[in-house]
């Protein structure tokens, strides 16, 4: 199964970058639930205390795959100022 939704070959360079980035993002937005639920369950503390490191890890894998998304797909980064760091409702 492919990532792509039109044939990779007729993708630019730059196309394909953004389809790693955001399959990357999809996968570490996955990975911070996957820790969070183990995190909720599990009873030993010293394993909790490392599975809530790994959760934190990939929050930041996200985070920095999020910025490198807005210094390159158009829209992100007028939408990251919009939405980000505000206070009141989220949703217009």
């Amino acid at each position: 199964m492919s990532d792509y939704q039109e044939p990779s070959k007729e993708l630019s360079k730059q196309a394909r970058s953004l389809t790693r980035a955001l399959n990357s993002l999809k996968e570490e937005i996955e990975a911070v639930d996957w820790y969070n639920q183990r995190v909720d369950v599990e009873p030993d503390e010293s394993l909790k205390s490392i599975l809530e490191h790994n959760m934190v890890e990939e929050i930041e894998h996200a985070c920095m795959t999020l910025e490198w998304l807005r210094r390159n797909m158009k829209g992100w980064d007028d939408h990251l100022k919009e939405f980000l760091f505000t206070e009141g409702k989220i949703s217009h």
